[in-house]
């Protein structure tokens, strides 16, 4: 059956400008949306996301601000259509023909890492170029609650873990560093497995966790990049400020780090041992790379390569 764009989901085909004679459902993420790789008569790919009715709004707003940042350089798939359909509303992309850089990466040198890591800094850069509103709530207030509920979900938690009260104190040790601090547009989960390589280059995908927020919060991710490709994330941070990181930079990023550890294994609990056991393991890196909180730049950080 043909379908196109632009119209009404019939049979789970959606009638449109663009004519599509094959798709393929995509079972990889998070997000919830149902994904297709899409094919028209002439070979040409797209990338399909079908999303609840319920979130249309967050869907049309990541479009546009998407049209932006491919506007500012940024390495991504390019947003082509947005409309309703009967199963919610759906965005179009072009397809990116590459290899997860998840897959991708442990398999290159140090130095090939460490490159790689650098455009993904840049690239977040010019994500964060994006404004924030600017009706958005002061950010120590914002943040200082939210690492309340941290903690809260954490103290709560029937999974405890060895040293979360080391994160615990060194939050509460630090709340001053929110004080002042800008607000961007984010990403929100800004890691290696959400970027693809193609023909050698960095493509960044999976923007549907968006935010706004301090710029140097969006790299609280960064801990699944530094258990396996430590070169990229001393790479993605270099790349980022140029190769003159702030001292400032490494107190705020354990500080975020120490809230996202704490509220991780709570979040984890209703996806099953196995995600749960990932988390325990995430906490024990960072509180080995940080000596139990007594050091704010980890030891996985090595600047140069």
């Amino acid at each position: 059956m043909l379908w196109t764009s632009r119209a009404r989901l019939v049979s789970g085909w959606i009638v449109s400008d663009f004519i599509f004679v094959s798709k393929k459902e995509i079972k990889r993420g998070w997000s919830g949306d149902s994904k297709y790789c899409v094919t028209t008569a002439d070979g040409s790919k797209y990338l399909l996301r079908i999303t609840p009715a319920a979130k249309a709004s967050r869907v049309e707003e990541i479009f546009e601000l998407q049209k932006s940042l491919v506007g500012l350089g940024v390495n991504m798939p390019r947003p082509l259509e947005y409309d309703s359909c009967d199963e919610g509303v759906y965005s179009l992309y072009t397809w990116v023909e590459g290899e997860d850089a998840d897959n991708v990466l442990p398999l290159l040198s140090e130095s090939q890492q460490y490159a790689y890591g650098l455009e993904s800094g840049r690239q977040l850069k010019l994500i964060h170029s994006l404004p924030a509103p600017c009706d958005l709530p002061d950010w120590q207030v914002r943040f200082g609650a939210k690492s309340d509920r941290k903690i809260e979900l954490y103290r709560s938690c029937p999974i405890q873990f060895d040293g979360a009260e080391h994160l615990i104190s060194y939050i509460e040790s630090n709340r001053h560093l929110l004080a002042d601090r800008p607000q961007c547009f984010q990403h929100g989960d800004y890691h290696h497995k959400n970027m693809m390589i193609e023909d050698g280059k960095l493509i960044i995908i999976d923007f549907d966790r968006y935010d706004y927020g301090d710029p140097w919060e969006e790299f609280n991710r960064i801990v699944w990049s530094a258990q396996t490709v430590p070169a990229f994330a001393s790479g993605q941070v270099d790349g980022y400020f140029e190769h003159g990181v702030p001292f400032e930079f490494w107190q705020l990023l354990a500080f975020y780090i120490s809230s996202n550890t704490l509220s991780a294994v709570p979040w984890a609990i209703p996806f099953g041992e196995v995600q749960v056991q990932v988390m325990l393991n995430q906490a024990e890196d960072v509180l080995g790379w940080y000596d139990n909180m007594k050091n704010v730049v980890p030891t996985w950080y090595r600047g140069g390569w």
